[in-house]
């Protein structure tokens, strides 16, 4: 399979939208765009998994290799392996599911839809970069677009918010760059992360550009204390654009600390490891608590992805292969499980014109399917045995406890303990706004979810469940991913000893 063609059938969406006229015209266009997508992700993962039956055990399938800077060294380099198709399987879900959302959006509407289509574009070519600065360039390609959705069709304070998630972003990236700097000058010259097993870096140059990359990339997956910019992007911006900062970019985090950081550094993944459970644990149980304390249903879904993505970096930061693989379901999971509560939120929205806990209530009866679709997602948020929240948080909670040391299960039992917290504040805002007497007696007028909020409910649903009642899914196709990776985390471990001995 031509991967290629994750980023041209994108490529040909935005300029399709450009070349046509009319909302209609623009709304089909990134509809079948999307659902091209979509119907490719499939087809990837069913190659993917004929490729594995036939016997091809590379670490990375439909490779392809182009000349980009031959004098640097730097190439067009791109390939798949179990992690980046659930990464990209996640991509095209909310993908489609954002498009349909937006359905009834007017206002500069082939701007709007052709920034979403430019965000996808830049994560599908993050998640199948194999050079380091490939992989770089698509990260800054999603980057912008997201500042310019919150500054034009975002609501509030969305020019403070923009500016702050660009400014935060792009200081992220800095230290990425840092990061790639020091592997391609003190790893052999080279961005190759296909070769990610052979780079060698000496532990000590490892210590020190190790924080670049893995801080870098957590900015991006709201690692704490960077992630103030999660609740101020998440609120502010239009309901697609925060199904997608939660959904998609803030994986893009993750997966580079998993991919690059601790793949290529994995000495110094284990010399920092106390650090990243510790800040990862604080992340869980301070989101937590902070979502406690929201009254606005944008604010309780934005820190409660802080809290949620602390489980991704909790998962990488054990260092073992049950722990990573439930990295990875995590990601996948609250990628569907946020930007269905953001959907959900927005269906609220666009009919009470407010987010405000205690303006809304009653609406279950009003709207039986927005309020389903919103309980179903709360219910996924804090872990209901059956749907995938459940499957991702248990496998993270199983690696943590295989940690023997004390330090290590007080931060699996902290982060369990976690879940109660979870428990109270989504019950208590599916109860004050879904449950109960109406608050506003117009909210009696209000229609429930149209053809176009149903089908991208139904699609998101579908991945929860599908990753709740079958995670063999998914888990067959990462493991093999993660058990590469452990390979070389394994080696950086038995380095790390032999260092810790000599001393």
């Amino acid at each position: 399979m031509n991967l290629n063609l994750l980023i041209l059938i994108p490529v040909a969406t935005a300029i399709g939208i450009i070349a046509v006229k009319g909302l209609p015209r623009v709304r089909m266009v990134a509809l079948a765009g999307a659902l091209v997508q979509f119907i490719l992700s499939f087809v990837l993962f069913f190659s993917f998994r004929a490729e594995r039956a036939s016997g091809n055990q590379d670490p990375f399938v439909f490779t392809q290799y182009y000349k980009w800077f031959p004098s640097l060294n730097i190439n067009y380099q791109i390939g798949v392996d179990g992690i980046s198709i659930a990464m990209i399987m996640l991509t095209a879900f909310v993908v489609l599911a954002g498009v349909l959302i937006s359905w009834r959006q007017e206002k500069w509407s082939k701007e709007y839809f052709l920034l979403l289509i430019l965000l996808s574009t830049g994560a599908y070519g993050f998640f199948i970069a194999l050079d380091l600065f490939t992989l770089f360039f698509f990260l800054e390609v999603a980057v912008i677009p997201k500042f310019l959705l919150i500054g034009i069709w975002g609501s509030g304070k969305k020019e403070y918010a923009a500016m702050k998630l660009a400014l935060m972003l792009m200081g992220g990236s800095a230290l990425v760059f840092v990061g790639l700097a020091g592997t391609y000058f003190f790893g052999g010259q080279s961005f190759d992360l296909s070769s990610g097993a052979h780079i060698t870096m000496d532990p000590d140059k490892q210590m020190f550009f190790f924080p670049f990359l893995f801080v870098g990339f957590g900015i991006f997956t709201a690692l704490f204390p960077f992630h103030t910019w999660v609740p101020d992007g998440h609120s502010s911006a239009p309901t697609a654009a925060s199904m997608f900062l939660a959904g998609i970019s803030m994986k893009l985090g993750g997966y580079g600390c998993l991919r690059a950081a601790t793949w290529l550094m994995p000495e110094a993944a284990h010399y920092y490891q106390p650090l990243i459970i510790g800040l990862s644990t604080i992340a869980i149980i301070y989101g937590a608590f902070a979502t406690l304390m929201q009254t606005d249903l944008k604010y309780i879904n934005a820190y409660s992805s802080v809290s949620h993505c602390g489980f991704v970096l909790l998962g990488i930061g054990m260092l073992n292969e049950t722990a990573i693989n439930g990295a990875v379901m995590q990601m996948v999971s609250h990628g569907l499980m946020t930007a269905l509560f953001f959907a959900a939120i927005g269906m609220v929205y666009d009919r009470t014109h407010t987010r405000m806990v205690k303006d809304i209530g009653g609406l279950l009866k009003i709207t039986p399917f927005i309020g389903t679709v919103f309980i179903l997602a709360g219910l996924c948020s804090l872990g209901l045995p059956g749907m995938s929240g459940f499957v991702a948080e248990m496998t993270v909670f199983m690696g943590g406890w295989q940690n023997p040391e004390t330090l290590y299960r007080v931060a699996t039992i902290l982060a369990c303990a976690s879940i109660v917290v979870t428990a109270v504040y989504i019950l208590r805002a599916a109860g004050k706004t879904m449950m109960g007497p109406l608050v506003n007696q117009e909210h009696a007028l209000f229609s429930d979810a149209k053809w176009n909020e149903r089908t991208a409910a139904f699609v998101l649903l579908t991945g929860i469940l599908i990753m709740g009642l079958a995670p063999f899914i998914i888990t067959d196709i990462i493991y093999p991913g993660t058990h590469v990776l452990m390979d070389k985390i394994a080696s950086g471990a038995s380095i790390t000893n032999e260092i810790e001995l000599l001393k």
